[in-house]
């Protein structure tokens, strides 16, 4: 039986609708589908019947019978369908729902959980003291690491914010393929691993800046608040290509630039296990 709480069950059945007796836009079919390959168990089998018949009853009596882990793994791979869901709608995905949805996952899964909800609050955190012989890197990438950040050090300086933005967003996909290639088996059976229309996983090298830090997330190598703003990185890099800088009239500025410097100081301090 897992340890879900009242109020815990109330946000998960509020986000994905099931209280009308649904789970988000599954059919019967997909339904028995998804917990095939998620838990490798038959959601309507007789063990899961005795609240009733309807997927909503059927979620409630599976999360009544199994374990926090189970459970765990099962919401988080529903969090992700619902996050597809939205996006299709082009819906807001990073709710406060959605979040406090997280929290109780990684609480199933015995995950540390940093709830940095503001800008203000991730940024006060000093990370000045970044020791990269703790991350596990070779001598080369290391070099390589700290040349950039002498460099972008020295853009902030200048304020050569958009120098900044790409040069953090680059390195922080560096720093995260790197691990997702040295846990192959942790990244591909993770739920927000990407697939193929043949739903296979993708091989690493296809994989974008979006699906490493989902991933990465989801496995426990990054936390909540540095998934949220390694995003927001994400989305400032994109405007690597002039013309879309232009038609967003995206114009960075300091405040822009020392998130994304945040963004991969946090996440050198998380990945070398110096995250307090």
């Amino acid at each position: 039986m897992s340890s879900l709480k009242t109020i815990e069950k109330k946000y998960f059945e509020d986000l994905l609708g099931v209280a009308s007796g649904y789970v988000l836009e599954f059919t019967n079919a997909t339904y028995a589908e998804f917990f095939r390959e998620t838990a490798n168990i038959d959601i309507y089998s007789t063990k899961y019947a005795f609240n009733g018949d309807s997927k909503g009853k059927r979620l409630r009596a599976f999360w009544e019978k199994e374990s926090d882990l189970l459970v765990g793994k099962v919401l988080t791979a529903l969090l992700e369908v619902w996050g597809y869901e939205q996006k299709k709608k082009k819906a807001p995905v990073n709710t406060p729902e959605f979040d406090e949805c997280v929290k109780i996952v990684h609480r199933l899964l015995g995950k540390t959980v940093y709830d940095e909800s503001t800008e203000s609050d991730f940024l006060s955190h000093d990370f000045s003291k970044l020791n990269l012989s703790l991350l596990n890197i070779d001598m080369q990438f290391e070099t390589i690491i700290q040349q950039r950040i002498d460099e972008i050090k020295k853009s902030l300086r200048s304020g050569a914010s958009l120098s900044v933005i790409f040069l953090c967003g680059s390195t922080l996909e560096g720093l995260l393929l790197d691990v997702a290639t040295k846990n192959p088996q942790q990244f591909n059976m993770a739920s927000s691993a990407p697939k193929d229309k043949e739903l296979k996983v993708k091989p690493m090298y296809e994989w974008t800046l979006d699906s490493l830090i989902n991933v990465a997330h989801e496995t426990g190598f990054i936390e909540l608040d540095i998934k949220k703003f390694s995003h927001v990185l994400k989305d400032f890099r994109n405007y690597i290509h002039p013309r879309q800088q232009a038609s967003q009239g995206f114009s960075p500025d300091k405040h822009t630039a020392e998130i994304s410097w945040k963004v991969l100081q946090a996440t050198i301090a998380s990945l070398s296990g110096e995250r307090k």
